[in-house]
């Protein structure tokens, strides 16, 4: 194993925009390279050392799939059940048209279309939106994981359940319902079932004066007006015109101090959550010797699971870094190697944070790592189909 064309890429990346960054790779269950390159702190020169925790963002996500997908193993639900099963409020549910009509929803959100993003939410987190004044006015500001998807139940969906895939709230809904079924709180859930057994030590839900001392400066990417901005934005053009700004260590998509964020809420190491990926990457098996969750479970979690026709697919497909890859659960799995332009195997997954976290895991191979930086509008179609290919190489 040679890592030379991972480290000079790495260097790469933080020689153009991106602050600082890090990865971890585990290989056949050891941890077989880290590497850090550029600043943890950029106005202060403090280099990124290894130990630094990040906003995850959406790279939570999967750990949420798993997090319910251990319930599935243990009975307590199967795919087409009705989430109203367990949130009552859910059980007749609208939707409203093009035309702003609101009709009733042809059929019930499932536990499967939680998982697929097919449930017909939408991603509209505005501080104005109707469901997040309602959940603020009730919980005085607290914003309870339950609560708030209760409020999110009054609203009418954007797509009928089960008819297309639109990037949503839905893994933020599904970790209420992992608190109803579990009968605990969805941090307290996921550090017993997951993070303790992988000694995952550094990674939790909310941030403390102590967590934001350890954190790498939160930076954000803007792009000036310009014929050139759209590229640019995209990730698709190396240029100076673009500005790295900081804005500051808050996560926008946490909306209360007891909200435990299923879609974007994880802080953690990078040591951390590849500990997590390398589980994935062997039958659910930890370094730790704990089971997280059983390989056919994994394989169900990254099946095609767009493949029905009648699943209106458009917009997963309107993600550049989809090409090749069809939605599994709570992540892209690759399907076409040749369209992919993937080294790697057929049925590696992965997924993608706002900020530059990037999970990536083949079973196949025993191959896992976790590469974050911490930078909103992260670059993520000019870096993350490179990296990939970049860490597939060295095997």
């Amino acid at each position: 194993m040679d890592f030379t064309n991972v480290k000079n890429f790495m260097d790469h990346l933080t020689s153009w925009i991106i602050p600082g960054n890090s990865i971890v790779i585990y290989k056949d269950n050891e941890q077989v390279f880290s590497y850090q390159s550029g600043y943890a702190d950029l106005e202060n020169k403090i280099p990124m050392r290894g130990g630094e925790l990040f906003h995850i963002y959406s790279c939570s996500k999967p750990l949420t799939v798993v997090a319910a997908l251990q319930l599935y193993e243990r009975g307590k639900f199967l795919l087409d059940d009705p989430i109203s099963n367990f949130i009552s409020e859910f059980r007749e549910m609208t939707v409203r048209e093009e035309s702003g009509a609101i009709i009733p929803a042809k059929r019930p959100i499932t536990m499967r279309h939680l998982l697929t993003m097919t449930g017909g939410f939408d991603y509209n987190t505005n501080l104005n939106v109707a469901w997040r004044k309602r959940a603020m006015e009730l919980t005085n500001g607290r914003m309870d994981t339950l609560t708030v998807a209760r409020c999110i139940a009054a609203e009418p969906l954007c797509a009928h359940p089960g008819e297309k895939w639109v990037y949503s709230l839905g893994l933020d809904v599904l970790a209420a319902v992992v608190e109803v079924i579990a009968g605990q709180k969805f941090r307290d859930y996921v550090k017993e079932n997951i993070f303790e057994p992988l000694d995952m030590q550094d990674s939790c839900y909310h941030a403390t004066e102590e967590i934001n001392a350890r954190m790498a400066q939160h930076y954000r990417y803007d792009v000036e007006n310009g014929t050139d901005a759209v590229l640019l934005q995209a990730g698709l053009l190396r240029s100076d015109t673009g500005k790295v700004a900081n804005p500051g260590k808050k996560n926008h998509l946490v909306f209360g101090n007891e909200y435990d964020s299923g879609g974007a809420g994880i802080i953690t190491s990078i040591e951390d959550y590849a500990k997590f990926g390398n589980a994935l990457a062997n039958g659910g098996v930890g370094k730790t010797g704990a089971q997280i969750l059983g390989s056919g479970t994994i394989d169900l979690m990254r099946a095609d699971h767009l493949r029905d026709p009648a699943i209106d697919r458009t917009d997963f497909d309107s993600w550049a870094t989809h090409i090749g890859h069809s939605y599994g659960f709570g992540v892209m799995t690759m399907t076409d190697r040749a369209k992919s332009g993937s080294n790697g195997s057929f049925g590696e997954f992965s997924w993608g944070g706002a900020a530059g976290g990037t999970l990536h895991v083949d079973p196949d191979r025993h191959l896992a790592y976790f590469y974050a930086h911490h930078m909103l509008n992260p670059q993520e179609i000019y870096y993350q189909p490179r990296l990939r290919n970049v860490v597939n190489s060295c095997f």
